[in-house]
């Protein structure tokens, strides 16, 4: 009789196990997957660009023909010089008055404002080998688009999710003004100039190059961020409808379909006719902007990266199957870019230069789900 009652108990509490399991099932589902708005928000800030060119420290060069306004700009300003009598003057100030003068100009030009060659000389050139852009750099702007949540429940509370989304465009905007700081000194041949530099003439010209921070944008990317998450849900389906969560995991970054401002491709165009020009010995054409022998072109790269990501949010019941989510998610993302003025007929680098992005993006997602 007792081993009847022992296994009526135990019959019903067996049932009552598997009513509570098949209840339990119902409630908790492995998969979910919700779609809503992704708002990006970039926090890093600018980093220099490091700018290396082909025209090392030292290089001479033949200035040849050179308008006086652009030989002007590229004096020190604060160079000085002595005259026979040893009395001091500046430089600058007494080459603007020699060659505003009618009658110099005639000794020293051609008469259509640029200084003769065999006059201007030759030229001893530092400062473009390599320099450090400071006060410029790229920074991402704001961005929304679609986001796509996937996850994988491992039990009630412990989730996989995959976060995605269709890749926003990401405009980039410059900082700054990039300048090249030329350095050197001119020598001239002629009796004229040599009686008053007998040492020659020191150079000096922070040169524009472009300027990052006066665009719109500087470049424009597509933006491909899919990251992988482990999440813990706080609460338990069925009983809770407002369920905290927190994630980690890790974000990987690549960008594509990379286009640069117009403006900025023909002044780094520009820049490379520059550098070549002074390659080939033609230091006034550099200085006046000049088409060089070369056929400048501009690529642009960036590099992929891999960041860790950590996310707080919550979702709400709105039945056992819908739900309402909301978080907020902050990843540690840089990366570098790449920008280089390449000459097309020897494929050599004229100019390369990099820049870390700190994109650091703070990332709000408002989406609706559904659990299967």
């Amino acid at each position: 009789m007792n081993q009847k009652k022992i296994g009526r108990k135990l019959a019903l509490a067996t049932s009552l196990i598997l009513i509570a399991n098949l209840s339990y099932a119902d409630q908790f589902k492995r998969f979910s997957v919700s779609a809503g708005w992704l708002h990006v928000m970039p926090q890093g800030k600018a980093n220099p660009f490091n700018i290396n060119t082909i025209a090392k420290n030292g290089t001479n060069a033949t200035v040849g023909s050179i308008s006086t306004t652009s030989f002007l700009n590229s004096v020190d300003p604060n160079a000085m010089g002595a005259d026979v009598g040893g009395v001091p003057f500046n430089q600058k100030e007494v080459l603007t008055e020699f060659l505003n003068d009618a009658f110099m100009q005639t000794l020293l030009t051609d008469g259509k404002g640029n200084i003769l060659p065999e006059v201007a000389g030759t030229a001893n050139i530092h400062g473009l080998e390599h320099w450090q852009a400071n006060g410029t750099g790229l920074e991402a702007d704001d961005t929304d688009t679609l986001g796509l949540m996937f996850s994988y429940y491992l039990n009630d509370n412990v989730s996989l999710q995959l976060i995605g989304g269709i890749p926003p465009k990401v405009d980039i905007k410059g900082k700054g003004e990039i300048l090249a700081p030329l350095t050197g000194l001119a020598t001239s041949p002629s009796d004229l100039v040599g009686i008053l530099f007998p040492d020659g003439i020191d150079l000096k010209q922070a040169i524009p190059i472009t300027n990052l921070g006066n665009k719109s944008k500087a470049a424009s990317v597509r933006a491909w961020t899919p990251a992988l998450e482990a999440q813990y849900q706080f609460g338990k389906s069925g009983v809770n409808k407002l369920r905290p969560y927190i994630g980690a995991g890790i974000m990987y970054s690549r960008f594509t379909g990379i286009k640069l401002n117009p403006q900025i491709n023909n002044d780094l165009i520009a820049a490379g006719h520059m550098i070549q020009n002074v390659l080939d010995g033609k230091a006034g054409a550099a200085l006046d902007g000049a088409p060089s022998s070369a056929n400048p072109y501009v690529r642009v790269k960036t590099t992929d990266a891999i960041a860790p990501i950590v996310s707080l949010g919550a979702t709400y019941d709105i039945t056992d199957k819908w739900f309402g989510v909301a978080s907020i998610s902050y990843a540690k993302l840089n990366n570098q870019a790449k920008i280089d003025v390449i000459d097309a007929n020897t494929g050599k680098r004229l100019i390369n230069s990099s820049t870390k992005v700190d994109i650091d993006p703070l990332i709000t997602y408002v989406g609706v789900g559904y659990r299967f």
